[in-house]
């Protein structure tokens, strides 16, 4: 035995009858789809922005407990509401992006740049490999960040004589890879 409550109908337990609610969702998904679809696509310029909206406002409504005395306007509401969080959502990602494609092409080497750098690097390993051990090793921790007293503990020279050391592989490297320039 069913009775009426309001829009919905309520069997014997006082419990919603869940075959008409689905139905009445039904009836008013056909009816108000294709308007709140417009609404959304209007709101945004995007039909693929403009679907999502109008699927999520359905499920709002789906999923709303309370009665709504024009579903239409409801439907609207939620689904403009949905609209300037989906622009709010993109002005936050619009104003990272910049600074995620700006890093993105930073990091970005041409082929060019590829091709000097690999070639200064070979010619460097190549005017490295030339120079005395003694020398070599010193230059390599100097500019790999390590102080005199640790570069004179490794290489087994006095630390006093690291600076002289330093000067005149430095001057050595610079000769050589004038010269390796040039030619």
């Amino acid at each position: 035995m069913r009775e009426e409550s309001g829009d919905k109908k309520v069997d014997a337990t006082g419990n919603f009858d869940e075959r008409d609610v689905i139905k009445d969702f039904n009836d008013c998904y056909e009816k108000y789809y294709r308007v709140i679809f417009k609404h959304a696509a209007y709101l945004t310029g995007n039909s693929q922005v403009a679907e999502d909206i109008t699927q999520e406002a359905f499920i709002k409504l789906y999923n709303s407990p309370q009665q709504h005395t024009n579903t239409a306007a409801w439907l609207s509401r939620v689904a403009t509401n949905l609209a300037y969080n989906y622009f709010r959502r993109e002005k936050i990602r619009s104003n990272k992006e910049p600074t995620i494609k700006h890093h993105a092409q930073s990091n970005v080497i041409s082929l060019e740049d590829a091709a000097i750098r690999d070639f200064e690097i070979r010619m460097t390993r190549n005017i490295l490999n030339r120079l005395k051990a003694r020398d070599r090793i010193c230059l390599l921790l100097k500019f790999s960040g390590y102080k005199y007293s640790e570069i004179s503990e490794i290489a087994g020279v006095e630390k006093t004589s690291i600076g002289k050391i330093l000067a005149r592989a430095q001057e050595k490297f610079k000769e050589m890879y004038l010269k390796e320039v040039r030619d």
